[in-house]
């Protein structure tokens, strides 16, 4: 009976530690973070207020125009 009591608070307390899953944004190639890592940009804000970090190959290139 210790043992499932043991293992029952185990089980809840790591659920509790392991990190949920961030909401996605930029067409599911970014995610939405407080803040980015050092390989990821800010490109737009997710609805949450959060910043959507990019990695740069997935975000769109600056194009010139000519007049």
């Amino acid at each position: 009976m210790k043992l499932l009591l043991l293992t029952l608070t185990v089980l809840l307390l790591l659920s509790q530690l392991t990190p949920g899953g961030t909401q996605r944004c930029w067409n599911l190639y970014g995610k939405c973070r407080h803040r980015c890592s050092k390989k990821e940009r800010v490109y737009v804000y997710c609805v949450n207020n959060k910043m959507c970090c990019v990695k740069p190959k997935y975000q769109p290139k600056e194009r010139w125009w000519r007049f």
